[in-house]
């Protein structure tokens, strides 16, 4: 199988959604992530969204994308070929509970990789009034799958910044994972795939077992990096991105590992990892970009009446 590089740029069809205030608190579950600000609906600001609730309301495409591809011509074959590889998150401000998103989507890159093909599709959430919300960048890789060209796209994609290097750790916080968790992450979210359920379906494709989704471990790091590096507001993640790397096995301890912090005009670089019991990265090049108290009030908002 092979896909062109000429089919970068091909537009998704248009979605819009509402993360209510229950999808908002089932997220923040999913990945046992107790901060109060997630479920307590009793101050000014309500209940807020955890930020990787952004990749459970562009699922709703991802999980059908042949739906919504809008070139009859796309070799929709090489879809069943794909594994998520990376992803990257810019955070305009947070999703408001009840607020009306509208998405948009389009093919961004298409670039040969050596075990197949990189694809790169970005999703923009705005409200009514167009005004951007958070944007994604979700990495697929198509393995097996040929790009006869060059590539395309490649330079319409964020950069990360260097990290310098810095020998060490900054901290290193364990994680355990519960045999169950995989299941509670599928109904919570909604995010579903058997390969995380059914071991049975795992099998066949030649894994071990059900795995852990990418996003709920990225989630964890999440979860690790609000308390211990935003004392506790989510509000304050600008940025995230990270590849993944290997499998989760549910009933086993993973590490987030914060390897540097770096200060910026915007705030502060941080530099991250997932490891598994055998040491090896299951998330490698992780980033997040932590905003200034003072950035906060630009990151809330609350929805327009209908």
């Amino acid at each position: 199988m092979e896909i062109s590089s000429r089919f970068a740029g091909t537009p998704l069809k248009q979605y819009q959604t509402i993360v209510t205030p229950r999808a908002a608190m089932n997220y923040a579950a999913a990945v046992n992530d107790t901060n109060p600000c997630y479920f307590d609906d009793q101050g000014h600001t309500g209940v807020l969204v955890h930020p990787m609730t952004a990749v459970a309301v562009t699922w709703e495409i991802t999980g059908k994308i042949w739906e919504f591809i809008e070139d009859t011509d796309f070799p929709m074959e090489v879809l069943l070929t794909q594994v998520h590889y990376s992803e990257d998150l810019l955070f305009h401000r947070m999703v408001v509970p009840g607020e009306p998103l509208i998405i948009k989507g389009q093919i961004a890159a298409i670039l040969p990789h050596g075990a197949g093909t990189r694809v790169v599709i970005q999703y923009d959430a705005m409200d009514t009034k167009g005004s951007p919300v958070f944007t994604e960048y979700l990495g697929a890789l198509m393995r097996g799958v040929t790009c006869p060209d060059n590539g395309s796209g490649e330079k319409s994609l964020p950069s990360v910044p260097h990290r310098q290097d810095i020998p060490g750790s900054y901290w290193t916080a364990p994680v355990d994972i519960d045999p169950m968790r995989p299941y509670i992450y599928d109904g919570c979210t909604n995010i579903v795939f058997p390969i995380h359920t059914s071991k049975k379906f795992a099998k066949e494709v030649g894994l071990p077992g059900i795995i852990l989704q990418g996003t709920a471990t990225l989630a964890f790091a999440v979860r690790e990096i609000i308390d211990k590096e935003a004392n506790g507001s989510p509000a304050l993640l600008k940025r995230l991105s990270c590849r993944f790397t290997g499998m989760v096995t549910p009933g086993t301890r993973i590490w987030v590992q914060v390897t540097g912090i770096e200060k910026s005009d915007n705030g502060k670089n941080l530099f991250f990892e997932v490891l598994n019991p055998d040491k090896r990265n299951v998330i490698s090049n992780g980033y997040a970009l932590i905003r200034t108290n003072r950035q906060i009030e630009t990151n809330l908002a609350k929805p327009e009446p209908n």
